[in-house]
């Protein structure tokens, strides 16, 4: 994990907890030689040296380094891994040495650097590399919902993701069974009895036995945006590519409505709000919260919770009809330098990193982030943990990132977080508001339009 990132309270870090995460290399290096050899080959030209990078802690460029250096060996390669440790840095510092002729070959992108890449022209397009007979990884490895500003609205792919968190609900069942819950909502959700009304209920009855409800996470719109969809709403037109059209649609307005109601009779918390001791992950392992929304980020941190007496599953969001409706993801992706001197190198590491192998080796055992390329499931599975862990891969294959248009207009997914937070912090109303938002981000994407074509 990112050593500084990890240092912020996660109250506000859960998007940053996903993007250190989506470094995690947990598999043993004893193992990683067979994995390696399977990912395409290994005879790269020696004499083609290639530099990649990410950000990253100590602690995790020094698994980074050790991963390098095994595909090395095992590709006859020469690629070299330069870390930048900050993630607030690392975009600032991928701009100036692409600016001046040193970047990486290969490098990470998070979801809100993307487009800034797109539209400088640094990256190259890897539509075309992904349908050459000899690439090992295909855009049809990947669930379509996962590319967001990665695609342009014509077709072109930018970046590969590296793998993912979509979105479910955690819940702390010893919360609930103190509540008087006997069916947990797995069960109900099996029995396509797991509505947004019995997920209320549930709340009311955890806040009357003083404990809080559910925690709604305050760094990312996706998931009151995941909220709104499974309430039948919309948030963009045109498959998200398209006008910010969430205070035109009823069914979203009353979803945003009903969060703000919970926060306002302090059934739930808005994360922003807490006190510094007691930020989501605490909250829930300290069995003070029934319900939050997140990804497998906290998977570690709650089995390290487990001898404590944390006891946990999943479950989809509920839908006000009892089916499970998409709900958001959190992504990185990985792209390719266009002025790299070594292309075929280059695209071989960076395949072969989010290839089903390379994913597989990553992800095996870390128990931090879900497979974006399909084929490695087995490592959300195994070990059983969650009960329930398919819902994590039910989730990414039918979830969405970011939507493109939002993603896809600079700054603009902070300042629309920024807008809602009167909302939910001093009472401000939710119609009001989300026409103030609509009258802000609809200029801007328009502006920014060319950028996704």
């Amino acid at each position: 994990m990112n050593d500084r990132l990890s240092s912020l309270p996660l109250v506000k870090a859960n998007r940053r907890t996903f993007l250190s995460h989506s470094l995690a290399l947990g598999a043993s290096l004893a193992g990683i030689g067979t994995l390696l050899q399977s990912c395409g080959g290994g005879n790269a030209n020696s004499n083609g040296a290639i530099k990649w990078s990410t950000w990253a802690g100590a602690k995790t460029s020094k698994r980074l380094q050790e991963f390098t250096d095994r595909y090395n060996r095992d590709h006859n390669a020469n690629v070299k891994f330069a870390p930048i440790p900050s993630y607030d840095d690392y975009l600032p510092k991928i701009l100036t040495q692409l600016n001046g002729g040193i970047a990486p070959d290969v490098f990470y992108a998070a979801d809100e650097h993307i487009i800034k890449l797109i539209q400088n022209k640094t990256i190259e397009e890897l539509t075309p590399l992904l349908a050459k007979s000899d690439s090992v990884v295909k855009e049809s490895d990947y669930f379509p919902g996962m590319w967001g500003a990665a695609r342009t609205r014509s077709g072109k792919i930018y970046g590969i993701p590296v793998d993912c968190n979509p979105i479910v609900l955690w819940y702390n069942k010893k919360v609930l069974q103190e509540a008087g819950i006997t069916e947990m909502p797995a069960e109900l959700y099996k029995q396509g009895k797991w509505t947004r009304d019995v997920f209320q209920q549930m709340i009311d009855k955890i806040t009357a036995n003083k404990k809080r409800g559910y925690i709604l996470a305050s760094d990312s719109m996706l998931y009151h945006y995941s909220w709104a969809i499974n309430n039948g709403g919309r948030i963009y037109d045109k498959d998200g590519y398209g006008d910010f059209i969430a205070d035109q649609d009823p069914k979203t307005v009353e979803a945003f409505e009903w969060l703000a109601e919970n926060v306002r009779a302090k059934k739930f918390a808005y994360a922003s709000s807490l006190p510094s001791n007691q930020s989501e992950d605490l909250m829930f392992t300290a069995n003070q919260v029934g319900f939050l929304s997140a990804g497998r980020y906290y998977l570690s941190t709650f089995k390290g919770a487990r001898a404590k007496g944390l006891d946990y599953d999943i479950v989809p969001m509920p839908g006000t009809d009892g089916k499970s409706r998409p709900t958001g993801i959190f992504l990185a992706y990985i792209v390719l330098n266009k002025k790299t001197k070594n292309p075929a190198e280059a695209y071989k590491f960076l395949s072969n990193y989010v290839s089903k192998d390379g994913e597989t080796l990553r992800l095996k055992d870390a128990g931090d982030a879900v497979p974006s390329v399909k084929g490695a499931d087995q490592v959300v599975l195994d070990g059983n943990d969650p009960v329930h862990a398919q819902h994590l891969l039910d989730a990414r294959n039918t979830g969405f990132a970011t939507f493109a248009s939002e993603m896809g207009t600079p700054g603009l997914s902070l300042d629309i977080v920024s807008a809602f937070d009167p909302v939910f912090l001093k009472g401000a109303d939710v119609k009001t508001t989300l026409g103030k938002v609509a009258a802000m981000v609809n200029p801007r994407i328009k502006q920014a339009q060319s950028l996704l074509q």
